[in-house]
């Protein structure tokens, strides 16, 4: 056994990687059901008008929603047994916590998809597709914001990490065991923003040649 690293079942790391897969499951889930209602929003936004205020208005209330108060809203507005058409509509919690996330993504979309408009009807190509690598960006943050799901019991990668610390004897192995989550978590993370500037420079640079 390797000094200062607590001693961990042999199957916390398949259940540790199959945790921060729901995260990834829960970010793509937000950012799809984000791209289509943010796409709708940039384009009301940009028709201008009584349409185009409306647009805005939501835009800003979806910016300021705090994940936490959305997904209990969720949660208790919903009935467990609720059916449409003999058919069960409930949401699971994996789809609670992506529904509770579609306001930031769609906000978020809408921003940046209004520019990336701005940019397509002034002939800037290049510059349009610098929405790509913010969308990317947006995923990212939904999976760090997925982390959500452990509060009302979704098993993705915090809830492990943190069953897992429940069970450990001091507060020095359960340190060390918070260190093994962010070492995780961190090295997945950053690699995904470091491709996202390498694509947002690349593409910068070729808008700025053009």
């Amino acid at each position: 056994m390797i000094p200062f690293v607590p001693q961990l079942p042999a199957d916390f790391l398949p259940q540790l990687l199959a945790g921060m897969a729901v995260n990834f499951q829960i970010a793509a889930i937000a950012l799809v059901i984000g791209l289509a209602l943010g796409a709708l929003l940039a384009w009301s936004k940009l028709g201008g008008g009584v349409l185009g205020a409306t647009a805005t208005a939501l835009i800003g209330l979806m910016r300021a929603a705090p994940t936490f108060v959305v997904m209990f809203f969720l949660l208790n507005i919903i009935p467990r047994d609720a059916t449409l058409f003999g058919v069960g509509v409930a949401p699971s919690g994996i789809m609670t916590v992506a529904l509770s996330l579609v306001p930031y993504s769609a906000s978020y979309v809408a921003d940046n998809g209004a520019e990336a408009l701005k940019q397509l009807r002034a002939g800037s190509t290049l510059g349009a597709l610098l929405f790509l690598p913010n969308v990317t960006r947006a995923f990212f943050v939904l999976v760090m914001s997925s982390s959500a799901g452990a509060a009302i019991g979704v098993t993705e990668g915090i809830a492990v990490i943190l069953r897992e610390a429940a069970l450990l004897p001091s507060l020095g192995d359960k340190l060390v065991l918070f260190a093994i989550g962010i070492l995780f978590f961190g090295i997945t993370l950053q690699a995904g923003f470091a491709l996202m500037r390498l694509l947002q420079r690349h593409l910068g640079q070729r808008a700025l040649r053009d």
